[in-house]
């Protein structure tokens, strides 16, 4: 009886590990907002990375985190290191590239819980009466990424972190 129900645990676990091969190598997370503010009102708020720490969902997950800004002072350049607790890691974004109160361009390379190479953007259009902020994100998923991605769903949770701060960036540039 033991040896059937190990049996069928390694087929189990073999049959997760080789339906994880199938999955998709890269994903996509992205969400938007409508912002009552003009684009100049909100750009800076995102374009200096400064100004996070009144935004974004992940300074709520460890406010101890400790932050380490380098490069530009803000702007293409502008960049900062972080290491905090296991909410939310370690790594580094540095902004890639800006188009004014248009468009931010970021390089997420993540060290911690596991390493991860992304690209960021922020795109803000301006619609009658406020602008449309779009926050996504685009990666490749690494194969245990991808056996984690089984149980967990990246768009739900990495999309609901962008929800909270879009949320929060929203609170801000209204007032």
């Amino acid at each position: 009886m033991i040896l059937k129900i190990a049996a069928a645990l390694v087929v189990l676990i073999a049959a997760v590990l080789i339906f994880a091969t199938t999955r998709p190598d890269s994903f996509h997370v992205e969400r938007t907002a409508n912002i009552k503010a003009p684009p100049e009102k909100i750009f800076p708020l995102i374009a200096d990375l400064h100004s996070w720490p009144t935004w974004s969902p992940y300074e709520k997950l460890d406010p101890a985190m400790k932050k380490t800004y380098s490069g530009a002072a803000n702007g293409k350049g502008a960049a900062f290191s972080w290491d905090g607790n296991s909410n939310v890691g370690a790594g580094r974004v540095e902004i890639a590239d800006t188009t004014p109160s248009s468009k931010i361009d970021i390089k997420l390379d993540m060290t911690r819980p596991m390493e991860g190479h992304n690209n960021v953007e922020f795109r803000l259009t301006q619609k009658e009466g406020g602008t449309d902020v779009t926050w996504a994100m685009d990666g490749q998923y690494a194969y245990v990424a991808k056996v984690i991605g089984l149980f967990l769903n990246m768009d739900k949770m990495m999309g609901g972190e962008f929800e909270n701060g879009l949320a929060n960036l929203k609170k801000i540039a209204e007032q």
